[in-house]
């Protein structure tokens, strides 16, 4: 099976090559990166519009075309574009980045639900994740975000252990607003889950790698 990954951040293609070269190593694995497309949108005033979604477009079809069983996107602030994708290819697996993950929070909080920690908390280091992709959880499911302010830019430098301090901080915080699930947003923030999950102790730490990966296997041996 050849899986295409689409990122947005340079920082996201090695955490999800490394999952699946540990957890599925029999996928063949086809890497497109345009890191202009995270920074286009950080710096548009006009948000997720048609030319971008246009971008997400061809950037499918040239994978479709080079011959990929399936389409996994590691970008995760940009949901409706890859909705738009998933219309245009809908005889083919084509998963958002936050999807499986989504799945699996939803089915950890039914279990938290009659605890004291109800909620899932979502950690973003990049702004405009936290915009799009609330939107995706169902309304009725207790969500708190937190932005880990500076993380990113600290990855940027190379400061990678500055990076998931400030990531199992912003965790640490949500536990305080009574979440029971942590969720981290972006294929980038993987590295810091054992980080974060030794802040917040006996709490389920998902990443979008891990919960993509899951997916992608039930989906193409289906």
């Amino acid at each position: 099976m050849r899986i295409a990954l689409i990122h947005a951040l340079a920082h996201s293609v090695a955490p999800i090559n490394e999952a699946l070269g540990r957890d599925w190593p029999e996928a063949q694995r086809m890497n497109l990166l345009d890191d202009s497309l995270s920074a286009d949108l950080a710096a548009s005033p006009g948000g997720l519009d048609a030319a971008m979604t246009q971008r997400f477009i061809t950037l499918a079809d040239y994978a479709v075309d080079a011959g990929a069983h399936a389409i996994l996107f590691t970008c995760s602030a940009f949901g409706p574009c890859i909705d738009a994708v998933k219309r245009r290819h809908a005889g083919l697996p084509v998963l958002k980045p936050n999807e499986a993950m989504i799945d699996e929070a939803v089915v950890l909080a039914g279990a938290a639900a009659a605890t004291d920690r109800p909620a899932v908390g979502l950690v973003a280091s990049f702004g405009p994740t936290l915009q799009s992709m609330p939107g995706e959880f169902p309304a009725a499911l207790p969500l708190r975000c937190v932005l880990a302010e500076g993380a990113l830019e600290a990855l940027n430098r190379g400061e990678v252990a500055r990076h998931d301090a400030l990531v199992a901080d912003a965790a640490a915080r949500l536990l305080d607003a009574g979440c029971g699930v942590v969720a981290l947003a972006q294929f980038s923030l993987a590295r810091a889950r054992e980080a974060v999950q030794a802040r917040c102790p006996g709490v389920p730490v998902l990443t979008t790698v891990d919960s993509a990966v899951r997916a992608l296997r039930v989906r193409l041996r289906a």
